[in-house]
C-alpha cells in the first residue's frame, strides 16, 4: 500500500486487512472501536498512550477575535481542544 500524508479510517482498514487477513469490514470495526476507545479516553482530561504520547484536553477561554481581511471583531466562544505530545521512546525510533 502506497503511503500517503493523509490516511482514513478506511486506509486504516484496508492495511489492517492486508497485513492481517481480515476482511475489511472486520477490520474497520476494529479500527472505528479503537478510535471510539480513544475519544472516550480523552474525553477524561488526559491520556497516556504507553511508548506512544499523551493527549490532554485543554481548555480555550472566550475572546474576541479579528478577521485579517476585514478587520471585523467577533467573539470566538469557549471551546475545548486537544494537544498531543509524543513519548521519548517515539522522538527516539523517528529520529533514528
Amino acid at each position: 500500500m502506497k503511503i500517503k500524508n493523509n490516511l482514513t479510517r478506511m486506509d486504516l482498514a484496508k492495511s489492517l486487512s492486508q497485513k492481517k487477513g481480515f476482511s475489511i469490514l472486520f477490520s474497520k470495526k476494529i479500527i472505528d472501536n479503537l478510535i471510539q476507545i480513544l475519544i472516550s479516553n480523552i474525553k477524561q482530561e488526559t491520556f497516556l498512550l504507553k511508548n506512544i504520547g499523551t493527549f490532554k484536553v485543554l481548555k480555550k477561554k472566550q475572546r474576541e477575535g479579528r478577521n485579517p481581511k476585514t478587520g471585523e471583531i467577533h467573539t470566538i466562544y469557549p471551546r475545548k481542544s486537544i494537544s498531543f505530545v509524543a513519548s521519548k521512546s517515539l522522538t527516539k525510533t523517528l529520529n533514528n
